[in-house]
C-alpha cells in the first residue's frame, strides 16, 4: 500500500487554539503527521511524494473566492495595525441572514477582519504564513491517493495534514481548511457512478455532510460522539438523512459519551451494510483515531482492539479504497491505533 505524504504539509504550525475559553497550543500539530509516517512505514507502506495536480479538483469542492481568501489571508492580516501573530476571527455573521447580507455567496465586506469572520468558522483555524501551502499540499495528497486507486491500486493511504472533514465548501472549521475526503470523492466520481465516504473520527464530519447533503451519487455515513454536547455541536444528528435527491444518502450514527468498543464496531458494521446498499463502487474512509480512549479530545471508551475490528470490516468490502487521515491527537494512541487498523485492513483486502 502506498502512503502519500509530503513535508510541505508540516509548514502549518499555528500557536493559537481556543478551547474552553483559553488560548492554548493546538492539538493539531506536525508531530501527528511525523508519528504516523514512522508508524506506517514500519509496517511496510511505501512512502510516496504526491505530485501537484493543480487546483481543478479543489475547485470542484471549494468556492474560488474561499480558496483566494486562504491564499492571501495571512498577508492581508499582517497589514493591520497592532496585528497578532496569526489570523483569527473576532466577528461572525448571522448565517441565516437575508440576501441583503450576501452577494453571490460571497461576503459584501472587503476588509480582512470581516472576511476572516465569514470564512473561518471557529477559533481552531488560526492561519499563519505556511498554512495555505500546507493545506494545498494536504489536498494534493488526497488527490494523489485517489489517482493511484484509479490507476489500479486496491487501496492507498493519504496522510492528509491539516485534516479536512470539518471544512465546508467556503468555510474553514475544526483544524480543517480543504475537505480532503470530499476532494478525493470528486476525483473518484470521474470514473465511478457512486462513491461512499465513511467517517469514523470521533467528531462528525459536518463539512463533508454539507457538501454532499443534496446528492445521491456520494453517500456519507458517520459514526461519532453525540454532538448535542460535543463538537461540532450543530450537525451530526441521527435525523439528518439528506435532502432532495440526497434523501437517504446520509446516515449519522451518534454514540453516547462513554460508549465502548462494542457500540463503535457495531456502528461501523451498520455503515458497511449501508455502503453496500447504496451500491457504492469506491470508498473514501475519513479515518480519525481520536475515538481512542487515550485521546485528549475523546469522550468515548474505544480501545485499539476496536480499530483492528473495523479495519477488518472495511477491508472486507472489496471496494477500491482511499484512507484519508483526519483526527487523532494522542501521539501514543495514533501510533498504536492506525497501524492496528491498517494491518487488519490489509489482511482482509485483496491488494
Amino acid at each position: 500500500m502506498k502512503l502519500f505524504f509530503t513535508e510541505a504539509q508540516l509548514s502549518h504550525q499555528p500557536k493559537q487554539y481556543m478551547v474552553h475559553g483559553r488560548i492554548v497550543e493546538p492539538f493539531e500539530n506536525p508531530n501527528r503527521a511525523t508519528t504516523l509516517v514512522d508508524a506506517l512505514t514500519a509496517l511496510g507502506l511505501t512512502r510516496t511524494e504526491p505530485q501537484d495536480f493543480g487546483r481543478d479538483a479543489i475547485l470542484k469542492v471549494h468556492a474560488d473566492h474561499y480558496v483566494a481568501f486562504l491564499e492571501e489571508a495571512y498577508d492581508r492580516f499582517m497589514e493591520l495595525p497592532n496585528h497578532g501573530p496569526e489570523v483569527l476571527p473576532n466577528v461572525h455573521p448571522y448565517q441565516g441572514a437575508s440576501s441583503a447580507f450576501v452577494e453571490r455567496g460571497m461576503p459584501r465586506t472587503t476588509g480582512i477582519l470581516g472576511r476572516a469572520g465569514w470564512y473561518i468558522g471557529d477559533m481552531s483555524c488560526a492561519i499563519m504564513d505556511g498554512t495555505y501551502g500546507a493545506a494545498y499540499a494536504s489536498a494534493q495528497t488526497a488527490i494523489a491517493g485517489a489517482e493511484a486507486v484509479l490507476a489500479g491500486e486496491r487501496a492507498a493511504f493519504a496522510l492528509c495534514r491539516p485534516p479536512g472533514h470539518h471544512a465546508y465548501a467556503d468555510r474553514a472549521s475544526g483544524f480543517c481548511f480543504f475537505n480532503n475526503a470530499a476532494i478525493a470523492a470528486e476525483v473518484f466520481r470521474r470514473h465511478f457512478n457512486r462513491v461512499a465516504i465513511v467517517d469514523f473520527d470521533t467528531h462528525h464530519g459536518d463539512g463533508t455532510q454539507a457538501i454532499f447533503y443534496t446528492r445521491d451519487d456520494v453517500f456519507y455515513g458517520s459514526v461519532h460522539t453525540d454532538p448535542s454536547a460535543y463538537y461540532p455541536h450543530f450537525a451530526g444528528y441521527a435525523d439528518e438523512t439528506g435532502a432532495g435527491p440526497g434523501e437517504g444518502a446520509n446516515i449519522n450514527l451518534p454514540l453516547a459519551q462513554g460508549a465502548t468498543d462494542e457500540a463503535f464496531i457495531d456502528a461501523n458494521q451498520r455503515l458497511a451494510l449501508a455502503v453496500q446498499g447504496h451500491g457504492a463502487e469506491a470508498l473514501v474512509l475519513s479515518a480519525g483515531w481520536d475515538a481512542h480512549q487515550d485521546d485528549p479530545l475523546s469522550k468515548l471508551k474505544v480501545t485499539s482492539d476496536a480499530f483492528a475490528r473495523i479495519g477488518e470490516i472495511w477491508g472486507k468490502t472489496g471496494l477500491p479504497t482511499l484512507i484519508v487521515q483526519e483526527g487523532g491527537y494522542s501521539l501514543a494512541a495514533v501510533a498504536e491505533a492506525a497501524p492496528t487498523f491498517i494491518q487488519a485492513f490489509r489482511a482482509n483486502a485483496a491488494e
